[in-house]
């Protein structure tokens, strides 16, 4: 059967998809959890440790709080509240930390920091798995054990106003509730005004037992502008005249209670110095937790500084001050300085619950638990404890009794931190089984490109697949067989739950003849290459050539980043890898140029003629056949000949065009700071996008705009040049509309708007563009101008791209389009056509750039530098296909625009095979770092930064791949067209 090179790569990246998500759904491990459900009744609390007395506590103890009241201030970093933000906007709580009535925490979150997962820490005590930050997107019901559930069932009525990411967690667990969307992130007043209006009458009301209150707008303002945005500083003391107010009402309704109330200022996450979360910076998992109560009074002098705690600390410590049993799941310790005002017995009461509830939990997830430190000093404080009851009941009051007393304290203390520790440990329980499966069509598919390199790139670009030889059909069926014993074997016996053996049999069936069908696949072309490899041997004569200097550093840098990925620290400054591999690529095109131009080719004639990425039909024969057919490296690039070679001023615009290239990228990495050792350092970037530097920005922006303008319209029709005119206007009104810029005659930002119309006014042109390319290649197909008309079509979608860029770009990040735009015409112009790089070279570069263009724009592998704002610009509302589109297009911009260039310039090349070779070896660069990483982070899944470095890296590259696969279906669908007569 034969293929064309482009076909088969697009059809491997399909299957590589669908090993990445196997993969990826065994990877992220399911969360510690005890083996009775939630649904179960609650089990009787343990009793106080016996030690032969005949009284014990065998009940709950008393509720400690009559009414709580949860505010959660999302993305509030610890240094908003306890620093000096803190003290500037928020004075009324700087007060109640120094010297009032609480308790101060800095709450550590952990990975990944966005809300749904930190939301769940908070209730359940438990370590949410870094899935969730997928699920972060559509949060399903909790099923785990939480301090809602059970206050539900013990008859509490919870009201609940804010993110409605709490409604689809917890549903039917509100007797009230008003939620807001919480991905509309260019609202960040209505947001927070819908929570707080409902306060006045809510607060006077006796109808409720907890009343929680999540505020969206600091995380809103974060996403827009900014952790230095003179915003943040309103949002801060807004939250603060609410936290007064809020305190102020539960003081006066101790009056009327019993038992005191209990005010807690948290937050979900932090906010790195860009604005977003989810990752593992500082900024973003210190929090802070403020427990506010009248049972709190300090003494005069008595200075409490912020202790370091988890933030999963919470949920035992609510369920404590409700009288509720601890949630089954949780893996935190009591806040013990809550309960230091109770008497020594409960405070001990208190503790051997903790310690029971956490002993369990770790005997229930992992099987040495008797030689946990953990638990061993669990037991040691039972005794203790059974000690200081037998002679608390013999009503022995001396010294000795306070002192037994105070080392069981002590000890549980030790204890509950120990067995916190070693649960949190126990977090990755892997489903290796489908991890295997997912790992092994990956490197099946990997290794099906590698041996297929010699025919795809060869210059008819086919492959020819023996999958039906007369040995392959009963390997095949033996092999599937095997795989379906394995599979019930492995179901069967497996003692944990298994994503892929869950699957029906049908699909488990499916999924197991493609992995023996492409086995098949691999070893007829393994023979195939043996047989070559004979024939080449047989005829040493036939390769002389040795791979040419460009051959060498595309192999050398493909090869050597693939392998860098298995060390954390290349992992977190990927983007030096890329920066150095294209500052290397421009040295050496500069190299290339300045031998071609002024010391010409040398050598003796080649074997293959180079005809525009092709080959000559006067080529040798060999063996009967065209000596082109197979690709030898050292073949493919050839130099120009003394005609063809640039002459006077073109040879020097040549050469230096490399020098132009390097200096722009150098410039550019100026502009964004990222990573994490240089993370912290402000770049031009924050400069620019400061409030004292507006002016400044709208100038660049100004002139950015001019800019693309200039080197996009050239190739448009007359039509699609004024809509980009016009498109460009908008983006600049848009950007001046939310307050970003400044048009000429504005004083100052105050009439700042969520830009909706405007983004709407630009989308309208952005569609238009890319109507009137589509309608231009399907009119190709049918006029006899189709190679002019096909081309306009192609640049017009590319255009239309490119006026997306601009609106999703903030306005310090134009320049960074402008030089991606610059660097793609002058390479064009002056390298890849005069100096005639073969289709599989060029394609090489355009990812090289590609993925340094991503870097450029602010990018990174972790979470927080994801610009959630992209995805809302011209929606007044959330929906979940657009906004998530938007963000992926935001993010990948580099990539995509590099690709969509490449599909440009190699469609106005004569020969018809390169938009296939090129869609293969797209394919190949991006299949060897992905399988390459899916087997060291699967070797590597115990290392300590398995969750804040590699698992981030491990959703860019599933993604990354996923953009691959559209890609080269878009280069397959073209080269369709492309070669039809």
């Amino acid at each position: 059967m034969r293929l064309r090179s482009g076909t088969f790569a697009a059809c491997c990246v399909a299957v590589e998809v669908l090993g990445v998500a196997l993969f990826l759904r065994g990877f992220f491990p399911a969360p510690v959890r005890s083996s009775s459900g939630s649904e179960q009744p609650p089990e009787p609390p343990a009793p106080e440790p016996a030690a032969g007395a005949s009284s014990n506590w065998t009940k709950l103890p008393p509720p400690l709080f009559s009414k709580v009241v949860i505010m959660l201030i999302d993305a509030l970093r610890d240094d908003f509240v306890f620093g000096s933000k803190g003290v500037k906007f928020m004075p009324y709580t700087t007060y109640l930390v120094e010297k009032g009535a609480s308790h101060n925490f800095v709450a550590e979150a952990k990975p990944p920091t966005v809300t749904m997962p930190r939301i769940k820490a908070l209730m359940t005590g438990g370590l949410p798995g870094f899935i969730d930050v997928i699920r972060n997107l559509n949060s399903p019901a909790v099923w785990e054990d939480n301090v809602l559930t059970r206050a539900k069932a013990a008859g509490k009525r919870i009201i609940f106003y804010g993110d409605d990411t709490w409604v689809k967690l917890f549903p039917k667990h509100f007797v009230e509730y008003d939620g807001t969307t919480s991905f509309f992130v260019s609202d960040y007043t209505e947001v927070d005004d819908n929570v707080t209006r409902h306060l006045d009458t809510v607060l006077q009301r006796q109808d409720w037992d907890m009343l929680i209150l999540h505020y969206l707008g600091l995380d809103h303002i974060g996403h827009i502008s900014g952790p230095s945005s003179p915003l943040i500083g309103r949002k801060l003391s807004e939250m603060d005249g609410v936290l007064m107010k809020t305190h102020t009402a539960l003081l006066a309704q101790e009056k009327k209670t019993r038992l005191p109330t209990l005010l807690v200022l948290c937050g979900d996450h932090g906010m790195s110095e860009m604005g977003g979360h989810g990752a593992s910076s500082p900024e973003e998992v210190n929090t802070p937790l403020l427990l506010i109560s009248s049972a709190f009074e300090r003494k005069p002098g008595d200075i409490r500084r912020p202790a370091r705690v988890q933030q999963t600390d919470l949920a035992p410590t609510l369920a404590v001050g409700l009288g509720l049993p601890i949630p089954k799941h949780s893996v935190g310790c009591l806040l013990f300085p809550v309960m230091q005002g109770t008497a020594l017995r409960q405070q001990l009461r208190f503790l051997h619950l903790n310690a029971v509830q956490l002993s369990r939990l770790l005997r229930e997830n992992l099987p040495s638990y008797e030689k946990e430190p953990g638990f061993e000093q669990f037991k040691m404080s039972e005794r203790l404890h059974g000690n200081w009851i037998r002679l608390h009941l013999e009503e022995n009051n001396s010294e000795v009794l306070f002192n037994l007393g105070s080392k069981a304290r002590r000890q549980y203390l030790d204890a509950l931190r120990n067995l916190s520790l070693s649960l949190s440990r126990q977090v990755t329980q892997y489903d290796i089984y489908s991890m295997v499966v997912g790992t092994v069509v990956m490197l099946e598919v990997l290794s099906l490109l590698l041996l297929s390199v010699p025919q795809a790139l060869g210059s008819k670009a086919e492959l020819d697949m023996p999958l039906w030889s007369p040995v392959s059909p009963l390997l095949f069926y033996l092999l599937l067989l095997v795989l379906l014993a394995v599979h019930v074997t492995v179901c069967t016996s497996a003692e944990s739950s298994c994503y892929f053996c869950s699957l029906p049999w049908l699909a488990a069936g499916g999924v197991m003849t493609l992995i023996s069908a492409l086995l098949c696949a691999v070893l007829s072309a393994l023979t195939k290459a043996s047989v070559d490899a004979q024939r080449l041997r047989e005829n040493p004569g036939h390769s002389k050539s040795k791979w040419s200097d460009m051959e060498l550093l595309i192999f050398l840098g493909t090869v050597g980043h693939a392998v860098s990925l298995g060390a954390s620290s290349f992992v977190e400054e990927e983007h030096q890898t890329w920066y150095f591999f294209v500052n290397t690529l421009c040295l050496a095109l500069c190299y290339e140029a300045y031998q071609t131009c002024f010391l010409g080719a040398d050598g003796e004639p080649p074997c293959c003629q180079h005809m525009e990425g092709g080959c000559d039909s006067t080529a040798p024969m060999w063996d009967g056949k065209p000596g082109c057919d197979v690709l030898e490296f050292g073949q493919a690039h050839r130099s120009p000949t003394a005609l063809d070679r640039p002459q006077g001023r073109d040879r020097w615009l040549v050469l230096v065009s490399p020098w132009l290239t390097l200096a722009c990228c150098r410039l550019l990495r100026a502009l964004n700071t990222t990573g994490v050792q240089g993370a912290h350092r402000p770049g031009l970037g924050h400069w620019l996008a400061s409030s004292d530097h507006r002016v400044e920005l709208s100038v660049l922006a100004a002139l950015s705009l001019l800019v693309i303008f200039a080197l996009v319209q050239s190739r448009c029709s007359r039509a699609s040049r004024v809509a980009m005119a016009l498109g460009l206007l908008g983006v600049y009104c848009y950007r001046a509309a939310i307050g970003s810029v400044l048009f000429p005659w504005q004083q100052d930002n105050k009439d700042i708007s969520k830009g909706v119309v405007e983004a709407r006014f630009v989308y309208v042109f952005v569609l238009g563009i890319l109507f009137s390319g589509t309608k231009d290649l399907l009119k190709s197909q049918v006029t006899a101008a189709a190679s002019r008309v096909r081309a306009v079509g192609l640049w017009e979608i590319h255009s239309g791209f490119v006026l997306l860029a601009a609106l999703l770009s903030r306005p310090h990040n134009l320049p960074v389009l402008v030089s991606s735009l610059a660097v793609q015409a002058v390479m064009a112009k002056f390298i890849w056509k005069p100096l005639r790089h073969e289709a599989a070279e060029v394609t090489v570069m355009h990812y090289w750039f590609g993925q340094a263009f991503f870097y450029f724009q602010g990018n990174s592998n972790n979470m927080a530098t994801v610009d959630v704002s992209a995805g809302f610009v011209g929606l007044d509302m959330y929906m979940a296909f657009p906004a998530a589109l938007l963000t992926l297009f935001a993010t990948y911009m580099g990539p995509v625009l590099w690709a969509s260039h490449l599909l440009n310039f190699l469609s106005s090349e004569a020969d018809r095979s390169a938009l296939s070779r090129a869609c293969f070896c797209y394919a190949l660069v991006c299949s060897l770092p992905a399988c390459t990483y899916i087997v060291l982070v699967t070797s590597l899944r115990y290392h300590l930064f398995i969750w804040s470095v590699f698992s981030p890296k491990l959703l860019y590259e599933g993604t990354h791949l996923l953009i691959t696969a559209a890609v080269c279906v878009v280069f397959t669908a073209m080269d369709q067209t492309h070669t039809k007569p």
